[in-house]
């Protein structure tokens, strides 16, 4: 979201922030670069308000239960306005595959046929453009979703080419030490990543390296993942990072034996940033590498999976090949600024198109249609209901 936002900053769009929740102590300062933020009600008339008052040219809802939310009102009162979402991954796929694990199913496409994929696939043909992460998605959403291109960009997590000239300064394997696992507590792909490292890795991994530690860091930590702590089988919940990129770039070895979830792994793009080779599952590094080498090794099996993280931290030469093909990478898939010249090119082009774009997506204007009215009175009903 920071990068879109300043993607339309270097534009010369002036930005205002609306979300309905209060800011954190650990938010960006968004005041500080100059974006404009506003507390919105759900379910109230002074949305309307606001929205009347700003006339936005375009709104981008981040994730598709915001969109549901307030699009139809975005629609009602700036219907020339172009509306953007940003799916941050597919929450259907991510769902299902979590449904898959949880009652040992083996994953399949009928399993994506869910409540959640009817709203989020509506979401998608209301939109006018809908942000991709992950080229397997896009994918998906065309072939099993007959989702047209047209409504469809993608746009991975960009890194700075600036940091990506930084590998030489980065900390050498004599350097580093023990294995590192990072992620929110409150995103359940995460929990339960944390979980398979207490119980089904880390018990069999730490006797093959006994001087290792395996240090688990992740914001929102509740008392149950505090629990897991147990520094005599040298396994630590550290709770929030005060600097991801330092815990990250420490370490020998990141591990994310990843059992569902969807789009790109942040923590694993992050590890080929600041050097840190990864052992991952098909899941974690799907749609991130293409037909390049990964940064250390993707295995689905327990007994793969601790096989190759003993070796990655035991053997130089293999943790150096690792890294290497880690620069590769973000090189090659997430670095540069045509993402940003292709976005300018389409937004521009949906901008001088609208009414065209808009009637090609018949699907989209007929879900409109209908979420407007069941919508609107479903809102007035809960606004009247919350005058009592």
């Amino acid at each position: 979201m920071l990068q879109l936002i300043l993607f339309f900053q270097s534009q010369g769009y002036d930005i205002t922030y609306a979300s309905t929740s209060v800011s954190s102590d650990f938010a960006v300062d968004l005041a500080g670069i100059g974006v404009e933020s506003r507390l919105v009600k759900m379910n109230s008339v002074s949305f309307d308000e606001f929205i009347v008052d700003l006339q936005p040219e375009i709104v981008l809802f981040d994730r598709f239960m915001v969109e549901e939310q307030f699009g139809w009102r975005v629609a009602k009162y700036c219907p020339n306005a172009l509306r953007i979402l940003d799916t941050e991954d597919l929450h259907c796929l991510r769902d299902a595959r979590q449904l898959a694990y949880k009652k040992q199913l083996e994953f399949n496409t009928t399993l994506l046929f869910s409540e959640v994929a009817k709203r989020e696939i509506a979401s998608i043909f209301r939109c006018d453009l809908t942000l991709m992460i992950s080229e397997y998605e896009m994918e998906l959403l065309q072939s099993i979703f007959k989702v047209d291109t047209t409504l469809l960009f993608y746009l991975p997590i960009v890194v700075d080419v600036a940091a990506v000239n930084e590998f030489d300064k980065l900390l050498s394997f004599d350097d580093r030490n023990d294995f590192v696992f990072i992620g929110n507590f409150l995103h359940e792909p995460n929990w339960n990543c944390v979980q398979v490292l207490k119980t089904e890795i880390w018990p069999f991994l730490s006797k093959q390296l006994p001087k290792a530690n395996l240090l688990i860091y992740g914001a929102y930590p509740s008392h149950k993942v505090f629990q897991l702590d147990n520094p005599k089988e040298r396994f630590h919940i550290k709770g929030r990072a005060e600097n991801a990129d330092e815990v990250i770039e420490k370490a020998k070895v990141l591990l994310a034996p990843l059992r569902f979830g969807a789009g790109i792994k942040g923590k694993l793009l992050e590890a080929m940033l600041y050097g840190t080779p990864s052992v991952t599952t098909t899941v974690g590094a799907e749609a991130m590498h293409g037909d390049l080498p990964w940064n250390g090794f993707i295995e689905d099996t327990n007994e793969g999976f601790i096989e190759k993280a003993v070796a990655l931290y035991s053997e130089e030469a293999l943790w150096n090949a690792a890294q290497q093909y880690g620069f590769e990478l973000v090189r090659k898939r997430f670095s540069g600024s045509e993402f940003w010249k292709e976005l300018v090119f389409k937004i521009n082009f949906l901008t001088a198109n609208l009414a065209e774009h808009r009637r090609h997506n018949f699907i989209g204007s007929m879900l409109q249609h209908h979420t407007l009215q069941s919508t609107h009175y479903m809102a007035k009903w809960i606004e009247e209901k919350n005058k009592k």
